[in-house]
C-alpha cells in the first residue's frame, strides 16, 4: 500500500466503511490479522498490508490524523502523491545554466479536467468545493476518481523527468494516435525515440505472459497491448520507427528496476521504475548508443508535423 491516489486506503485494506466504530476497525484487523499471517496460510505481501493498514488508523489518534488529511507520508520514496503535491505544481524557475527539453503538449491535462469533473458530480452539484486536492477529500472519494488522479500525477511527474534531462531531449504529451488511445508521451532521445505511458495503480504490478497484472486494473484493460497499439498506430501514420515502449510505473510498484515485457531480441516493451528514467533514456537499453545513423533535428522536425494533440 502506497501513498499514491489510486491505492487502498486504510479502510478498504481492512474491508470496514470510513464510518465505523474503533471497535468494529479492531475487530476487523485481529480477524485479518489472523487470516492473511503466512504461517496460516496467508501471504507476506497481504499480511504487511494489513499491518500498514492498523498502523495508520489503528488508534484514534492515528485515524484522526489520516482522515483530515495531515498523517505523514511513509517514506519520502512515496511521498511524489501524498498531501498537497496532488495539487498542479506551478511552473518552476528556469535556470540559465542548463537549458531544459523541447516539451509540447499537456502531460495529465485531460485527466486533471476529467477528475474535477468527477469530484464536483461526486460532492454533489451546487456544494462547495474550496479544495478538490484536500487529503482528506480525495482519500475518500471512489476509487475510480483517485486512479484519474493518480494517473494525471504519473504523466507530469515523467514529463518533469525528461525536460531536467536538458536540450537533447523533445518530448511530446498526450499524442493522438488514430483510432487507438492516445500515447501519455513521445520521447525523442539521443539514444533513439520511445513511445510512453505513465501509469500509477497503487498496487505492486507483475508481468504474466507479456501482460500486465496488478490488484486496481479495470475489467479488460490490458496495458502493455495498448501501448503497442497505439505505437504502432503511430509509427503507420508518422512512417518513423520507435526504439522501444516503455510503461513507467512507481518505484514501489516494480521489484526490478527494469523488466521486459516479453522474450527474445526482437522484444522492445519494457516496464520502467519511474526514478530509472533518465538511465533507460541515456541509453540502458541501446549500450549508450546514440542514433548516429539519423539526423535527430530533421526526425524532430519530422515528428513535430506529425504529431497532433489530444
Amino acid at each position: 500500500m502506497s501513498d499514491s491516489p489510486a491505492a487502498a486506503t486504510p479502510y478498504e485494506v481492512l474491508g470496514v466503511d470510513a464510518s465505523s466504530s474503533q471497535d468494529d476497525l479492531r475487530k476487523a484487523y485481529r480477524r485479518l490479522a489472523r487470516e492473511t499471517h503466512p504461517d496460516l496460510g496467508g501471504t507476506p505481501e497481504r499480511f504487511r498490508q494489513v499491518q500498514i493498514a492498523w498502523e495508520r488508523i489503528g488508534t484514534p489518534e492515528d485515524r484522526a490524523r489520516y482522515d483530515s488529511g495531515t498523517a505523514r507520508p511513509r517514506s519520502s520514496a512515496s511521498s511524489e502523491g501524498s498531501g498537497h503535491t496532488w495539487a498542479p505544481r506551478p511552473p518552476r524557475p528556469r535556470a540559465e545554466s542548463k537549458p531544459r527539453a523541447r516539451a509540447f503538449g499537456h502531460p495529465g491535462g485531460q485527466e486533471r479536467v476529467r477528475f474535477l469533473e468527477l469530484m464536483r458530480e461526486w460532492v454533489g452539484r451546487g456544494e462547495p468545493l474550496d479544495d478538490p486536492y484536500d487529503p482528506a477529500l480525495v482519500r475518500s472519494a471512489p476509487s475510480e476518481i483517485r486512479r484519474i488522479l493518480a494517473k494525471a500525477v504519473a504523466e507530469e511527474t515523467t514529463a518533469t523527468a525528461v525536460v531536467d534531462l536538458g536540450i537533447a531531449y523533445t518530448i511530446w504529451s498526450n499524442v493522438a494516435c488514430g483510432r487507438e488511445p492516445e500515447l501519455d508521451h513521445i520521447v525523442l532521445a539521443p539514444t533513439g525515440l520511445y513511445a510512453i505511458n505513465s501509469e500509477d495503480w497503487g498496487s505492486s504490478v507483475r508481468l504474466v505472459k507479456g501482460e500486465i497484472e496488478t490488484a486496481n486494473l479495470v475489467a479488460g484493460e490490458q496495458p502493455v497491448r495498448t501501448l503497442t497499439r497505439s505505437a504502432r498506430a503511430f509509427e503507420k501514420s508518422s512512417r518513423v520507427p520507435f526504439t522501444a515502449q516503455l510503461i513507467v510505473v512507481p518505484d514501489e510498484a516494480l521489484d526490478d528496476p527494469i523488466e521486459p515485457a516479453g522474450k527474445g531480441r526482437r522484444n522492445s516493451t519494457f516496464l520502467v521504475r519511474r526514478s530509472v528514467l533518465p538511465h533507460v533514456l541515456r541509453g540502458a537499453l541501446t549500450g549508450g548508443e546514440s542514433t548516429d545513423r539519423v539526423d535527430v533535428f530533421e526526425l524532430r522536425d519530422r515528428l513535430q508535423q506529425a504529431v497532433r494533440f489530444v
